[in-house]
């Protein structure tokens, strides 16, 4: 079995990894780093989705990275432009000499006396065991199974005549013109699908079980066209990025302070964008509170033309059973399918399905807080980095990569070997997991799994970008809560501790 001794191994090359690794790069030029991919390219999401229409969900001056500006001038963009968009920035940064792609991790395991973890991976392209033996580790796995997407059992399915496709993984060239589809779901990739296809097919219909908030922005907007022909793009970018997270900020604060207010607002955004067609405002009219879920966009109201256009239509109920033709509601509704697209969701899967464990000790994530929610309690010389789950995701995973690159600059100016969260006091909040508060139907699924969120700073997540970037990039890195170890020499060396929370 091959062995490689790196200083950082991260785990992963979407968005989250190539960010970790320009910022390494950058900030902590000395740090070499070995970056393990599952896949045969980097991109993580956006190259494994292929579905029609495919695009960001989040404004892409707040979703592309802060290091490099994005220079279109739409605020929404295909999966295309956000591959080459990535493309571009670990080119420009020389990640792709970093990176080992067909490396499938299976567990990871923190040996305290190397002050090491030891990670065990397969080169999917040989059958070839490797072992990878780090100083850091990142997790950069995003927090869905890339394997299989969340996938109901739908009774009597077998009886159904025609094709049934998950987004997940949308067959090639599939040909769907002049067909009869149904999409069961109501979320982003729903949303993005109607219009994306609405063109070709006979007739599209999205079946919901319960109605989502759906807004409308415009994909381009002058103020964007102006800064843009009339400042250097760094600058341009900067303004845009600093108003379109003002923005979401103030969306996302008003929709948990005035709730009732932010949802009667939404509703009459909806009801006029439905004028002219036949849908009945009660298919938008959700039973929960603004951002208790994520809030679905669409770019021009594209989701709304097609519903006006005829060519799509909504149904809300829940299912029977499939049959021959298509699906039987509760409500004995037929819908007529050719083919059937299962938009339920996602498989939640935590640092990328890795087994994690202390000193041979295996680890329940679910019973571990974030720290600051960049680290694992307990969990020595690791970050895992996740996004905002109410707002663009890499706002979020960059923050948590600028503070892993101050945490290794101040390890290597202090002479520490180990930096570990601890605390005695702070307790798990209920109900409150890594990812937020959110009641989404995936979240609640594996609420169990997930690890928790404490009752206080620096445990709690507070969902605000303008809080965490003075926590992960301007407060001090030794706050309490994070332990320090110099390295052993010889014996074991008697820990150096910082105050505990």
């Amino acid at each position: 079995m091959a062995i490689f001794d790196e200083d950082i191994l991260i785990i992963g090359a979407g968005l989250s990894g190539i960010s970790a690794a320009c910022h390494l790069k950058k900030e902590c030029p000395n740090r070499k780093f070995t970056i393990l991919e599952r896949r045969t390219t980097i991109g993580g999401t956006w190259d494994l989705f292929r579905y029609p229409g495919i695009r960001s969900d989040s404004d892409m001056f707040s979703f592309g990275f802060k290091f490099k500006p994005w220079k279109n001038a739409h605020f929404f963009s295909q999966g295309n432009d956000i591959r080459s968009y990535v493309h571009e920035a670990a080119t420009e940064n020389k990640v792709f000499d970093h990176i080992r792609f067909q490396r499938k991790v299976s567990d990871a395991n923190w040996d305290s006396e190397a002050q090491r973890w030891v990670i065990n991976a397969v080169n999917e392209a040989t059958g070839e065991p490797e072992q990878y033996r780090a100083k850091f580790m990142m997790a950069c796995a995003g927090y869905y199974n890339y394997d299989q997407g969340y996938r109901p059992d739908f009774p009597n399915e077998k009886s159904f005549k025609g094709l049934v496709v998950h987004p997940q993984h949308w067959p090639e060239n599939l040909d769907y013109t002049g067909k009869k589809v149904v999409v069961i779901g109501s979320g982003a990739t729903a949303v993005t699908l109607i219009p994306s296809m609405a063109d070709k097919v006979e007739h599209i219909t999205m079946l919901q079980r319960s109605p989502s908030y759906i807004f409308s922005l415009p994909s381009v907007d002058a103020l964007t066209r102006v800064l843009q022909k009339t400042l250097p793009s760094k600058l341009a970018y900067k303004l845009n990025r600093t108003r379109t997270i003002g923005l979401a900020h103030f969306m996302f604060k008003a929709s948990k302070s005035k709730p009732e207010v932010v949802r009667r607002f939404l509703i009459a955004m909806m009801r006029r964008q439905l004028k002219g067609s036949s849908v009945d405002i009660k298919h938008f009219t959700p039973n929960y509170m603004p951002w208790d879920q994520r809030l679905c966009l669409v770019p021009d109201g594209d989701f709304f033309k097609a519903l006006r256009s005829g060519k799509a239509s909504v149904a809300t109920d829940t299912i029977k059973q499939f049959v021959p033709n298509g699906i039987e509601l509760n409500s004995g509704e037929v819908l007529e399918a050719d083919i059937i697209v299962t938009a339920t969701g996602l498989n939640v899967q935590m640092v990328g399905g890795m087994k994690i464990s202390l000193d041979n000790a295996p680890v329940n994530l679910s019973e571990k807080m974030f720290y600051k929610s960049a680290m694992l309690q307990d969990l020595p010389n690791a970050a895992v980095v996740l996004g905002y789950t109410h707002a663009s995701w890499t706002l979020k995973s960059d923050l948590v990569s600028g503070f892993v690159c101050r945490l290794l600059n101040y390890m290597d100016k202090k002479g520490h070997a180990v930096a570990v969260a601890k605390t005695e006091h702070v307790q798990p909040v209920e109900g409150f997991t890594v990812l937020g508060g959110l009641n989404s139907g995936y979240l609640k699924r594996v609420a169990d799994q997930l690890p928790r969120q404490g009752e206080t700073h620096p445990w709690h997540n507070r969902q605000d970008y303008y809080h965490d970037t003075k926590t992960l990039l301007e407060d001090p890195v030794d706050e309490p809560g994070l332990v320090f170890e110099p390295a052993k020499a010889g014996g074991r060396a008697k820990p150096k501790l910082k105050a505990v929370a």
